[in-house]
């Protein structure tokens, strides 16, 4: 028998002998003296029995009808976040979460004051997701966000202790404008990447031809038949035209051993050169 049945059980019995008293002197019972204690005390036991009585054919909930009860209210232990802007390896260049946020009460701090478990659960997830965005390329925006599914799937007690926290649904986003930006600036340095290799394919050529191929007409032959080993009466023909060549990629005079193979070169003085005397007219 519960608390609340014992007290009301008394409170009975205790208004069934007054209300025996009452009766008695009012309508004046004839009997023995003794009689009235006898029920005075009976009442009150008739009332403390039919009580029991009661409480005991009182029938108890079936176990198989317990499942289909309605379940006490549980309380929320999610909150959901959007659009949170957080800081990416490039300045000006954030990305932008969205996500739900899942807690468990640990059980620690339950002497301290109230707190809101959103907020904090909340700011641990944030802190856990900055820790890894701060260090990441913007442009690495899909990769980031699964990266982000996997750590923030795990419960984790956030700094307080108050809490195990974790998130689900994880989506990372850039703005349009800057996803714009990116493409612009990866097209530019893939245009530059281009360009570099050709100027230096370029110069490494030049360096080929005038430092190797055309140092000297020996070298420029030399080259040219290698290239061209099936015409050797042709490329005799051509020494001149190859000694000119290679004289005016280095910026120097045709040999002299050379100049009577130029085509249309001028031919050099025969003897020694005249003196400025030998050249006056001799008087008549």
């Amino acid at each position: 028998m519960s608390a609340g049945t014992r007290t009301l059980t008394v409170f009975l019995a205790v208004l069934t002998a007054l209300f025996v008293a009452i009766a008695g002197v009012s309508t004046q019972w004839p009997g023995p003296v003794w009689v009235w204690p006898l029920l005075l005390l009976a009442a009150p036991a008739l009332v403390v029995e039919t009580v029991r009585m009661a409480a005991g054919r009182r029938t108890p909930i079936p176990p198989e009808v317990t499942p289909y009860l309605p379940a006490a209210p549980v309380e929320r232990r999610e909150a959901r976040v959007s659009g949170v802007a957080l800081p990416s390896a490039l300045e000006d260049y954030d990305f932008f979460l969205s996500g739900t946020v899942r807690w468990s009460p640990t059980g620690a701090g339950g002497t301290e004051p109230l707190i809101n478990p959103a907020g904090l659960a909340v700011e641990a997830v944030l802190a856990r997701a900055r820790a890894i965005t701060e260090r990441r390329e913007p442009g690495r925006v899909s990769l980031v966000q699964h990266e982000l599914n996997g750590d923030l799937s795990v419960m984790r007690t956030e700094p307080s202790g108050r809490l195990r926290v974790m998130a689900e649904g994880i989506t990372l986003v850039l703005a349009d404008h800057d996803r714009e930006r990116l493409e612009q600036l990866a097209e530019v340095r893939k245009e530059k990447a281009v360009w570099e290799h050709r100027r230096k394919h370029e110069q490494s050529r030049r360096e080929y031809l005038g430092e190797d191929v055309f140092k000297d007409t020996g070298s420029a032959l030399t080259w040219w038949l290698a290239r061209n080993d099936e015409q050797v009466e042709k490329t005799v023909g051509d020494i001149g035209l190859i000694a000119r060549l290679t004289s005016a990629v280095n910026d120097t005079d045709v040999p002299e051993r050379l100049r009577h193979l130029v085509p249309d070169a001028e031919p050099s003085p025969v003897g020694p050169p005249m003196t400025s005397e030998e050249e006056q007219p001799t008087p008549g």
